[in-house]
C-alpha cells in the first residue's frame, strides 16, 4: 500500500464529534510514551504528523488521521500515565471504553507494546478488555530494534505468557528507526480494507 495523503481530520472528546463518514478505522493503544506517535509517523511516512513527546499523557483527545481518503488511524490516549490525576486518568479510560463499545466501524486494534520489557499490568488489562469485548487485535513489538541476539526469542515467550496470548493474535516486530514491520502493517491494514469492500 502507497501513502498518498494523510491529515489529522478530528480531535474528539465524544460520541458525536466521531467521523461520520464510516470508513474503516483502526486503533492504536498502548501505554503513555511506548511510540505510539512514532508508529503513526513511521507507517504513513510523515515526520511530524504525530506529535512525539517525552511527557507521559500528553494525548486527550481521540485523534482521527484520515489516510488516503479511505480510512482512519485512531490515536487514543496511552495508558499508566502515573503523573496524570487520576479524575483524568479516569475520564481518558472511559473515552476509550466508550470507543471500544460504539464503533462499528473499528476493523483492528493494534495494540503497541515494549519489546524490551515485559508487559505492564495496564498491558495486560487492556489486553483483557479487548479480548473481553471479542475485539481483533494484533500486538506490534515496538523497539525491536534494540533487542538482539538470542534475547529476541526469550523476549517473544514472555510477552505471549504475561499476556496470555490467543493462537489467533498475530505480533508484529516493529522499528521506527529502521521501518522493520511497517509493510507488514500496511499489508494487513490492506487486507483488511478489501474485506470490507
Amino acid at each position: 500500500m502507497k501513502i498518498n495523503n494523510v491529515y489529522l481530520k478530528i480531535l474528539a472528546t465524544r460520541i458525536s464529534q466521531y467521523p461520520t463518514d464510516e470508513l474503516p478505522e483502526f486503533l492504536l493503544v498502548g501505554r503513555s510514551n511506548v511510540g505510539k506517535s512514532s508508529f503513526i509517523n513511521t507507517i504513513t511516512g510523515q515526520k511530524n504528523l504525530a506529535r512525539t513527546s517525552s511527557t507521559p499523557g500528553k494525548t486527550q483527545t481521540l485523534n482521527f488521521y484520515l489516510v488516503n481518503n479511505a480510512f482512519y488511524l485512531v490515536d487514543v490516549p496511552g495508558y499508566g500515565y502515573a503523573s496524570v490525576n487520576r479524575d483524568m486518568q479516569k475520564k481518558m479510560g472511559l473515552l476509550i471504553e466508550e470507543y471500544l463499545e460504539n464503533r462499528k466501524q473499528l476493523k483492528r486494534v493494534f495494540m503497541i507494546v515494549d519489546f524490551r520489557i515485559k508487559p505492564t499490568e495496564d498491558d495486560i488489562l487492556m489486553y483483557q478488555f479487548l479480548k473481553y469485548y471479542d475485539i481483533p487485535v494484533t500486538i506490534i513489538l515496538n523497539k525491536c530494534d534494540k533487542v538482539g541476539g538470542s534475547k529476541t526469542e526469550k523476549n517473544m515467550k514472555i510477552i505471549k505468557e504475561h499476556l496470555e496470548l490467543n493462537k489467533d493474535d498475530n505480533m508484529i516486530m516493529f522499528s521506527s528507526l529502521n521501518k522493520k514491520g511497517r509493510d507488514d502493517v500496511l499489508q494487513l491494514i490492506e487486507t483488511l480494507l478489501v474485506e470490507t469492500i
